[in-house]
């Protein structure tokens, strides 16, 4: 009841994210510490980490590759909310939108890859792997070390809406978190995010080479974009949500959470409705008035989570497997 599939160019429209960009970025997970915490949103199609303009802040210098929209999807309450560090989380779903590629079954992943609980559940094999996780380690690497970009990868190209996330240390610190609501090719919205995410989340500085050895990556594939009726028809650990509202200034704002966010901060729908208000910019005092005038968007995604240890082994494997001689990454070996 009163709810509204989101499909195609509808959900270009959504600005992406977790804790906020400028040039219609967003955010998806709590941040910690770091500028540009608070997300908030024009109501323009963007990308971002946990929130950005679009919605949710991310760093404004970063262009949109072909008006996509960026998102901050990881940031806490204005921002400034520490990631509780669960490695993985989300569950799948029936992509609204694009077809269902040939998928990656997450069997046989060593005990310390993890993908999100109930992703690829209902015998429903997952599109996201450890592969894409691979990658974006391989990006970051060649990026930090100055060696040529890595091939193409071979897992699928279909477009999907996308969010990287970093995480650092034993606490598994949120790092960086940026990602778009519009579904971009897989090669290439991963070789953008990975870098923007990585050194243009404006909560954070740049990632250093330093750091490399205790980063955590994460991948998200966003599906099933339903616009519901009830701020409150949506599920804590199951969905991630994107909300829009209008301000006291009277401007069309925006933010999100990715579906682990509110479970791994211990939150119930109200806690995380007014952390995303907060999040968007929304200063004034926050009544069940007003929450009935939000329109949320309510999603699913396929989320797989790799360790620079278990990246350092997988290409090692694959390294020896192939014969090849250069020292290890820099190079992912695909194609």
């Amino acid at each position: 009841m009163g709810r509204k599939r989101c499909v195609g160019a509808d959900c270009s429209k959504m600005a992406a994210g977790c804790c906020g960009v400028k040039k219609q970025k967003l955010s998806g997970s709590p941040g910690s510490g770091g500028p540009g915490g608070v997300g908030a949103g024009s109501g323009m199609a963007g990308t971002g980490h946990c929130g950005s303009e679009l919605g949710i802040g991310s760093s404004a210098t970063v262009a949109a590759a072909a008006n996509v929209s960026r998102a901050n999807g990881l940031g806490g309450p204005g921002g400034n909310v520490s990631s509780s560090g669960s490695s993985s989380s989300g569950s799948s779903g029936t992509n609204a939108l694009s077809p269902s590629p040939a998928g990656y079954s997450s069997s046989g992943l060593s005990p310390n890859l993890s993908s999100g609980p109930g992703s690829g559940s209902g015998g429903r094999k997952m599109v996201v792997s450890a592969e894409m996780c691979c990658f974006c380690f391989d990006v970051l690497y060649c990026h930090l070390y100055g060696y040529q970009p890595p091939r193409t990868p071979r897992f699928t190209n279909d477009p999907y809406p996308l969010f990287v996330t970093w995480k650092i240390g034993r606490d598994k610190r949120l790092r960086g978190c940026i990602g778009t609501f519009s579904a971009m090719n897989l090669h290439s919205g991963l070789r953008e995010y990975t870098l923007t995410s990585a050194l243009k989340d404006s909560r954070f500085p740049p990632m250093t080479r330093d750091e490399l050895p205790r980063l955590f990556c994460s991948v998200s594939l966003l599906t099933n974009f339903e616009d519901v009726g009830d701020y409150l028809d949506w599920e804590v650990g199951v969905h991630g949500i994107r909300i829009e509202f209008f301000n006291e200034k009277g401007s069309k704002r925006t933010a999100t959470y990715l579906p682990e966010v509110a479970k791994e901060q211990g939150w119930d729908h109200i806690q995380t409705i007014d952390s995303l208000l907060r999040k968007g910019g929304y200063k004034a005092p926050i009544t069940n008035d007003f929450r009935k005038t939000i329109k949320l968007t309510r999603y699913r995604s396929e989320k797989m989570t790799m360790g620079y240890a278990e990246y350092i082994a997988h290409r090692q494997h694959h390294h020896y497997q192939n014969g090849i001689g250069h020292p290890l990454p820099p190079y992912n070996h695909y194609s």
